[in-house]
């Protein structure tokens, strides 16, 4: 099989754009992860005094801030990746809005954009601030207890290591 430079075996674009909006994200997961969990600590006390409850908060807006900083990048990368994203229909020959647009979208063409800026320019112009933010609430529905389950999990195991070797 013959890949043409810059693109996957998927057909879709590789670049170093696409990790980097990971670094702030990241930032805003686990920075406000630890920033809610000293902010939720009883006066004198310390984290081990946290609830479930608490923690579950904590971890859950941890979720919601992840994606409140990496959606709008996202957004810009599956534009500049899948074109439109969507699937054309034979038939009538528009835009479908169908399941399989978000489950096989087509790569953009080759040459429809330049490069990040023209998506974000292109999107300004054609879609507004909004398009931006397209898909936020059932991430943001997902985020909240996902995230919530993955800090619950993550105080759990370090509670159980803390037990068995509490000297590591």
């Amino acid at each position: 099989m013959i890949i043409p430079e810059g693109r996957t075996e998927s057909g879709v674009t590789e670049r170093p754009y696409f990790v980097l909006p990971d670094v702030p994200a990241s930032a805003a997961y686990f920075g406000g992860y630890e920033m809610i969990q000293r902010a939720l600590v009883p006066e004198g006390g310390d984290r081990t005094q946290l609830g479930v409850g608490r923690t579950l908060f904590a971890g859950g807006m941890a979720g919601i801030f992840n994606w409140m900083v990496a959606i709008p990048p996202d957004v810009l990368k599956s534009r500049l990746q899948t074109g439109e994203g969507m699937l054309l229909t034979i038939v009538s020959g528009q835009k479908t809005t169908s399941l399989l647009e978000f489950l096989l979208p087509l790569p953009a063409p080759e040459g429809k954009y330049r490069g990040v800026r023209d998506v974000f320019a292109h999107l300004m112009r054609e879609e507004g601030i909004r398009a931006m933010y397209r898909g936020a609430v059932p991430v943001m529905l997902r985020a909240f207890p996902a995230n919530a389950c993955c800090f619950m999990g993550y105080e759990v195991a370090m509670y159980g290591l803390n037990k068995v070797a509490p000297n590591l």
